[in-house]
């Protein structure tokens, strides 16, 4: 879709709004089926945030099975909106917040609680026990990689070897209300950092090389975790790995019985860097002109929406249409107004949107209160996202 269309879509929308373009979601959720072989597809939440979009995902095909929740006050909500099968993707400590699913826990839900701690399981312990019921928990093992002097990967569980493993189990035996279901390995390190960056072709080799060496290492020391639960008449339902980035890795390994997608489905920018896939830009916003201040040189009115994680120039949202536009370095995308240059050929009045795309996938939703749902060049709903229906879980 050019400039033109999107703007003749949104004529007289109020902005700033976002959307999310389904034509594309479809050819993103497609891609997806593709490379992710014969593998159960679980969708990450954080990077969705509208339960619209997930309920879309997850009526398309029947290999999408299940979703991996961020917070579990989420997966209680989620639960009592009707969705099943919940995972959630971090530890959680605090008794009012494990409590919050006990009661769709009785009414038979599946939700998993991530672990990897001894502390995590005697906190459960204790409430299970209180609360007469069973939880069923994940074990998060850490697939992170040291190659040589270089640590390749996030710093996320405690369980990064067998010894490890081992020690945790021995802390479950003693916690008959907690009941291991689940593994779970994600390896941040290739499923979520770029391979195809433009203009870092070194950096690029390097990681290359890293990631090569640590889909082995990641392999091996998955399917032995699993091996060791297994011996210990562990009753594992669900082995979990991977994420948008290293599908093709991680659909590879026996022991998993399913995939993590997020990003994938809207495609924020940051996974336009990668090698092996290429996904459609689904999801973006629109931000209005409000000044002209010299021939090329336009202002629009916010638009500084900036991702987490570590500090970078990739962190920040890029202009998407007009394709000519660029933001101005000294100031980039703004807190009350976003500068840019533009000489192309679009005729920019005041009032005229300028389509941004963010960073990170889901982290648009926490600035908006709904999307707009477009097709065949139209508006055809308008959904609300996790803001919209007044949650905010982190």
């Amino acid at each position: 879709m050019n400039y033109s269309k999107y703007k003749d879509i949104f004529k007289g929308e109020q902005m700033p709004f976002a959307f999310v373009d389904k034509t594309l979601l479809d050819e993103n959720i497609n891609n997806i089926l593709k490379r992710s072989g014969d593998k159960k597809i679980r969708i990450a939440s954080k990077s969705v945030r509208c339960r619209w979009v997930l309920d879309y995902i997850l009526q398309s095909n029947n290999q999408f099975q299940g979703i991996m929740c961020y917070s579990v006050n989420e997966a209680a909500w989620l639960a009592d909106q009707g969705f099943d099968d919940l995972l959630v993707a971090y530890p959680c400590f605090h008794e009012k917040d494990i409590k919050s699913i006990i009661p769709a826990l009785k009414e038979g839900k599946r939700i998993y609680l991530m672990t990897d701690l001894p502390e995590h399981l005697h906190q459960l312990q204790k409430i299970a026990s209180s609360e007469n019921v069973d939880i069923p928990v994940c074990m998060d093992m850490d697939m992170s990689s040291t190659i040589g002097p270089i640590y390749f990967g996030v710093y996320r569980s405690s369980i990064n070897n067998l010894d490890a493993a081992k020690r945790y189990l021995d802390a479950l035996k003693k916690c008959p209300n907690v009941q291991l279901k689940s593994l779970m390995g994600y390896e941040a390190q290739i499923a979520g950092v770029g391979d195809n960056v433009k203009g870092k072709s070194l950096m690029n080799a390097i990681i290359s090389f890293l990631k090569k060496k640590s889909i082995k290492e990641v392999a091996k020391r998955r399917k032995e975790i699993y091996d060791l639960c297994i011996n210990e008449s562990f009753n594992i339902e669900v082995v979990n790995g991977g994420g948008t980035g290293s599908l093709e890795s991680t659909k590879e390994e026996s022991c998993v019985t399913e995939v993590t997608v997020g990003s994938g489905f809207y495609a924020s920018h940051l996974f336009d860097n990668y090698k092996q896939f290429k996904h459609l830009p689904a999801t973006a916003y629109a931000i209005e002109i409000v000044r002209q201040s010299q021939n090329d040189i336009y202002t629009s009115l916010g638009g500084g929406y900036v991702a987490s994680g570590g500090l970078g120039i990739e962190k920040l949202p890029q202009i998407y249409l007009p394709k000519e536009a660029q933001l101005i370095k000294e100031e980039m995308a703004g807190e009350v107004q976003t500068p840019f240059k533009y000489k192309g050929k679009e005729d920019l009045k005041l009032g005229d949107p300028i389509f941004m795309r963010h960073s990170k996938a889901g982290e648009l939703c926490e600035h908006f209160k709904e999307l707009l749902i477009i097709d065949n060049e139209k508006i055809i709903n308008r959904v609300p996202t996790y803001r919209g229906e007044g949650q905010c879980f982190l």
